[in-house]
């Protein structure tokens, strides 16, 4: 049993980066899936889909990379943990590298974005950063 799945999500994405994969596999989560697509939607990845794989149900994560192969995300790190969750007020919702990246979070509405949790002024937990 695992007891961060968000964690584990985001070391292997950071992970297959360093080693210039490009493509990941991830054990299915509609969580998981709901923090891949707001990363697809900000252009952190290149596309996400569900498989079985094995007879798991798995997330497959395509990597993207700029024109010459360099890394389009430099940082991704969880922020509220199992141990030490972080919480905000919709006042004080992170901008990370000053808007240039993004911070998901977990509100009453479903998982969103920084930017989206701004406008709809919902404040909630913090659970990675990237950029």
């Amino acid at each position: 049993m695992m007891t961060d799945p968000i964690a584990d999500l985001l070391t292997r994405i950071r992970n297959a980066y360093r080693t210039r994969k490009q493509s990941v596999d991830i054990p299915y989560s509609r969580l998981k899936s709901n923090i891949l697509k707001i990363m697809k939607e900000h252009g952190f990845i290149q596309d996400y889909g569900s498989e079985l794989v094995e007879g798991y149900a798995t997330l497959r994560v395509r990597l993207r990379y700029g024109p010459e192969g360099e890394r389009i995300m430099s940082h991704i790190q969880r922020v509220s943990k199992p141990g030490c969750r972080v919480y905000v007020n919709a006042d004080e919702i992170p901008r990370p590298l000053n808007g240039m990246g993004i911070a998901i979070l977990s509100t009453s509405s479903g998982i969103v974005g920084n930017m989206e949790a701004k406008r709809l002024r919902l404040g909630g937990e913090v659970l990675c950063e990237v950029w």
